[in-house]
């Protein structure tokens, strides 16, 4: 009898233990995921803006009467660029974004410039690493998101508090990225 009592109870304490370490490793993993996501977004981030003075050049020779567009452009690099964090980095990459958006619509209005292929080809890079960066910042989100639930449900939460473990920041748009890039052609600059 107490030998079924010894093994009952060795039994039990390695199903405990070895539940324990299931939700230790899955909140590792989802925490590693988190940090994953953010690198992946950084790696984009870093070839978008390799990018951006390339199209800067391609777009002075063209847009003499521009330079405050070019200018905003190049400040809002140099703000992502030394932005920390999600939620400085959503906002830097919102004030970005709205400058290549009003870069992108005034070069509608420089027929000579759209039609040469190196301002073709750069404005499709940039485009389509835009699209990577929006998918990026989704599974990010997403990661954050599992990994804050999982570290407030119960069981969870008792081993997150052992391990310090705190609630990620999610990847926000600011709400300048939101607006539409308003442009008065007649005036070559942008309104309101």
């Amino acid at each position: 009898m107490a030998l079924i009592i010894l093994i009952s109870t060795g039994l039990f304490i390695l199903a405990v233990g070895g539940y324990f370490t299931m939700l230790y490793n899955g909140l590792i993993m989802v925490k590693n995921n988190i940090d994953k996501a953010w690198a992946n977004i950084d790696v984009l981030l870093k070839q978008r803006h390799d990018e951006i003075p390339k199209l800067i050049d391609v777009c002075k020779g063209y847009m003499d009467h521009e330079r405050g567009t070019l200018e905003a452009v190049i400040r809002a690099r140099q703000g992502v660029m030394g932005a920390q964090g999600p939620a400085a980095m959503g906002q830097a990459e919102g004030a970005l974004q709205t400058a290549m958006r009003q870069l992108f619509a005034l070069a509608e209005n420089y027929p000579n410039l759209k039609a040469q292929s190196s301002f073709q080809q750069l404005q499709e890079r940039v485009s389509a690493l835009e699209s990577q960066i929006a998918d990026r910042r989704e599974f990010y989100n997403d990661s954050v998101n599992t990994y804050n639930i999982r570290i407030q449900s119960m069981p969870d939460a008792f081993v997150a508090s052992m391990l310090h473990l705190i609630p990620r920041e999610m990847y926000k748009v600011d709400a300048s990225e939101r607006e539409d890039v308003k442009i008065d052609f007649m005036n070559g600059g942008r309104k309101g």
